[in-house]
């Protein structure tokens, strides 16, 4: 049996972070669909928070995180028309996004587990908790802006939040330190999509055409 655990603040603070760097980048994508400010202010607001949303909602896990926490609406918001502001610096700063997005994706991963571990679910439930809440939030963008959703592409993105689950659970289970297995599960998970995004590794593809018939 996994006992159940808290966010720390240092998770806390790196899941503010990573709000904020989600609904920036969600900006930018909402720009490219020359969506107007409320456009660009509820897709930052759906990408940052969305995978939490249905997370909870899928486990009746209540109040939502953003009901619980009003204030995440609005920096996630104001984060994303900020971006509007500074949009024509953001090509400079693509590198330190994908790095923040990554942070985020193992972020999110532990938080959703630690969710589901408190509501006592069983395993396979836990991980599948920390990949929705790592990974829903960029499919409703890329749904909403009417593009395959990159967990459905061959990156390694839902594969990492994965892995960074099992570590995490796997670790607790073995009853090791709490901030030991934390802080191996986050810095494997990210030290993968980060070789991933360097050396473009990728799941293999389904190709199915005339010529496979």
């Amino acid at each position: 049996m996994i006992q159940t655990v808290e966010t720390t603040a240092f998770l806390q603070n790196l899941f503010m972070i990573a709000i904020t760097a989600e609904a920036m980048t969600a900006a930018i994508a909402a720009g490219r669909r020359e969506m107007d400010w409320v456009g660009v202010c509820l897709l930052g607001c759906v990408t940052a928070l969305g995978g939490g949303s249905v997370r909870d909602v899928l486990l009746g896990h209540y109040p939502l995180t953003w009901v619980a926490h009003p204030s995440y609406l609005l920096i996630t918001g104001g984060a994303a028309l900020f971006t509007i502001a500074v949009a024509r610096y953001m090509h400079k700063l693509r590198k330190i996004f994908l790095f923040l997005d990554a942070v985020g994706l193992v972020v999110f991963t532990v938080i959703g587990c630690n969710v589901a571990l408190n509501l006592n679910m069983p395993v396979v439930v836990v991980i599948a908790s920390g990949m929705i809440t790592g990974c829903v939030g960029g499919v409703l963008r890329d749904m909403l802006c009417s593009t395959i959703p990159l967990l459905f592409r061959a990156e390694l993105y839902a594969t990492v939040s994965i892995l960074t689950g099992l570590l995490y659970v796997g670790g607790l289970a073995l009853g090791l330190d709490h901030d030991i297995v934390t802080g191996g599960a986050m810095t494997i998970g990210l030290a993968l999509r980060l070789l991933a995004l360097r050396y473009g590794w990728s799941m293999p593809k389904f190709v199915y055409g005339k010529e496979s018939r």
